[in-house]
């Protein structure tokens, strides 16, 4: 039986200047030793070297990846991206209840041991997420290596920075390490449940809203998430403030 890194890509929106596809999680950004990068994969599946990743996602996360299909339209998003004018969404699940249901988690991000990063309280250059977070429904099947009586908490998260590990630092941070990121001292789990749900922005004159609702894995089928109406609008909500005050920059 096949996995689901080695199944053909989904297309979830396609027009002259965009490519959008489901990452499954487990699949690379690039090549690694064993498994085939995310976009060598896409390359090879639309038959076309000119399409160019804009953004990038771990290993673990699964969802929303898109591609630029012109030069013109990777330097427009590339533009948008570092000026903030792009609007990201993710869900995360987690097992543990966090210290608040709403916020922002802001703070320079260094290398730590291993290939982990560490989340400082220095604001120089600071990694931003805004979040929401609500209680799902306990695990439907007792029996399920997944178990938990806690249930799961949901996360919407909205990064304002683009940071390595950013969602992943920012949800321990909280004491709500996501399921099955096990890195960042999560539950272990089938896959890790981080999951890049929505985009929206502005392209040449035409509004681009693209969702992922591709959620595979076996807590993301037990959970009550389809009840979740308002974290799958999440461009609705009411998103709290990241204020905080950057630090001077030492010279």
């Amino acid at each position: 039986m096949s996995s689901e890194t080695d199944e053909s890509l989904i297309t979830l929106f396609e027009d002259a200047n965009l490519l959008a596809v489901h990452k499954p999680a487990g699949i690379p950004f690039h090549c690694d030793d064993l498994l085939q990068g995310i976009v060598q994969k896409v390359r090879l599946q639309f038959e076309s070297e000119q399409l160019f990743p804009v953004h990038r996602l771990d290993k673990m996360t699964s969802g929303l990846m898109v591609f630029a299909k012109t030069q013109a339209s990777n330097k427009a998003i590339s533009e948008m991206l570092q000026n903030k004018t792009i609007e990201k969404y993710y869900l995360a699940l987690s097992t543990k209840k966090p210290g608040k249901k709403q916020g922002a988690v802001a703070g320079d991000m260094v290398k730590g041991r291993r290939g982990s990063y560490l989340l400082r309280r220095e604001k120089t250059n600071p990694a931003v997420t805004r979040f929401f977070a609500k209680a799902l429904d306990p695990m439907l099947n007792k029996d399920t290596e997944l178990s938990t009586k806690e249930g799961y908490w949901l996360f919407a998260l909205k990064p304002e920075t683009g940071k390595t590990h950013q969602l992943r630092v920012a949800l321990k941070s909280l004491a709500s390490p996501i399921l099955g990121d096990e890195r960042y001292s999560g539950m272990k789990a089938d896959r890790g449940y981080l999951h890049a749900y929505k985009m929206c922005f502005d392209l040449f004159g035409q509004r681009y809203d693209i969702t992922d609702e591709n959620f595979r894995g076996e807590a993301f089928s037990l959970t009550s998430l389809s009840e979740s109406n308002d974290f799958r609008l999440p461009q609705k909500l009411n998103w709290p403030k990241a204020a905080f005050k950057l630090d001077n920059k030492q010279t």
